[in-house]
């Protein structure tokens, strides 16, 4: 199917959208989640989950958390565009939630055999993460060294992502017939959860060590349905990218806008507004790419997975532009702890790295275009 030229972005979806901007600043306004999330400044501290579990259950009671599991199944199977709207409303907003990660397992489900399972505990409310990369930082379900055998997971799966807030994991595995997919009980036995240090306060990441954990296969080949799903998990990551972006320009053309030097506000110097439009630009352009990959999904088009590569490279580098733009435009204050940049900042960061930066798609994009470089 040819892809509509406003990428398939109806009413519904900016409803969609619409409701979540509201749902975020009525429940979560930036100084509170400073206030939540960035109580403690101490360079050492140990890592801890803060968030606030009553958001995320009036989440899952507007049927948010059900957005990526198809009609058949039993949820609402939007198109991805309309998710890419409310994930950009949740990336500018920062709030700290399950979400993201709760729908990219339901688009992976979208693509297993045997996936009512998952589906089942996704419906019930259930909040679930995906689960498979190595020690080295490889998204690559291939790359797992998490092992099953008699229906059980022994081993380790690095960089998960939101462990501390979900109920279940989605875990690649390898067993005598090839790499599938797992559902696991986060609580069950044989798991255990140590939370990684990480630069961004607004979300968690943990090392998960299994250990006998008892585990449901719900998927017999596990990198096919996650190549087929891994355009649509970029392009929502693309999104979140671009809604910390425009806090971030706007909170900085705000500041540039009222603050004064040499008896004019700064957003009056050409060294100031000029990279303040090319940052503008910049999310532009990535809006653009992420809404294009989730229609080429939602279409099924032939260039999904070329486009998802693409979205996410400019995405990692409007990452980089708009936070440090804004710290740099803020001055003095730009890098201070009280100063809320730094929390929009940090999460740029860390979405820049995860899933493979600018460079990583870039060659993974050259594969698909000229073939590897190998051969």
């Amino acid at each position: 199917m040819a892809q509509p030229k406003n990428f398939g972005y109806d009413d519904d979806a900016a409803a969609l959208k619409s409701q979540a901007e509201k749902f975020f600043n009525d429940r979560l306004p930036v100084d509170q989640l400073h206030a939540l999330v960035a109580h403690d400044s101490t360079p050492d501290r140990a890592p801890v989950v803060d968030w606030k579990p009553e958001i995320w259950a009036e989440m899952v009671e507007l049927g948010w958390s059900i957005l990526t599991v198809p009609e058949d199944k039993g949820g609402l199977g939007l198109p991805l565009v309309a998710v890419a709207g409310l994930i950009e409303a949740q990336g500018k907003s920062a709030c700290p939630s399950p979400l993201l990660e709760t729908l990219n397992v339901g688009l992976v489900l979208s693509h297993c055999d045997q996936a009512d399972a998952g589906f089942e505990a996704i419906l019930e409310g259930k909040s679930a993460a995906l689960a498979f990369a190595d020690q080295d930082g490889s998204y690559e379900p291939s790359s797992t060294q998490v092992a099953e055998m008699g229906g059980k997971l022994n081993g380790t799966a690095y960089f998960v992502q939101e462990a501390g807030k979900v109920d279940a994991l989605l875990v690649a595995a390898k067993s005598a017939e090839g790499i599938a997919w797992y559902w696991v009980d986060k609580v069950g036995a044989g798991v255990g959860i140590k939370q990684d240090a990480i630069i961004d306060l607004t979300r968690d990441q943990a090392t998960v060590t299994f250990t006998d954990a008892e585990a449901v296969c719900l998927g017999s080949d596990a990198c096919k349905a996650f190549n087929a799903a891994q355009p649509a998990i970029l392009a929502l990551l693309a999104a979140d990218v671009v809604g910390s972006g425009e806090w971030l320009l706007h909170t900085t053309v705000e500041y540039v806008s009222v603050r004064k030097q040499f008896d004019r506000p700064l957003g009056f110097f050409q060294g100031v507004k000029h990279p303040l439009v090319n940052v503008m630009l910049a999310i532009d352009e990535t809006k653009s790419l992420a809404y294009n990959a989730a229609c080429a999904y939602d279409c099924g088009e032939p260039n999904t997975q070329k486009a998802g590569h693409v979205a996410k490279a400019s995405a990692a580098e409007t990452a980089d532009f708009s936070a440090s733009r804004a710290v740099q435009m803020h001055g003095g204050i730009g890098f201070t702890w009280e100063c809320y940049v730094h929390l929009y900042f940090k999460r740029q960061m860390h979405s820049k790295a995860l899933y493979g930066d600018a460079v990583w798609h870039r060659a993974k994009l050259a594969d698909i275009v000229f073939g590897p470089v190998a051969a």
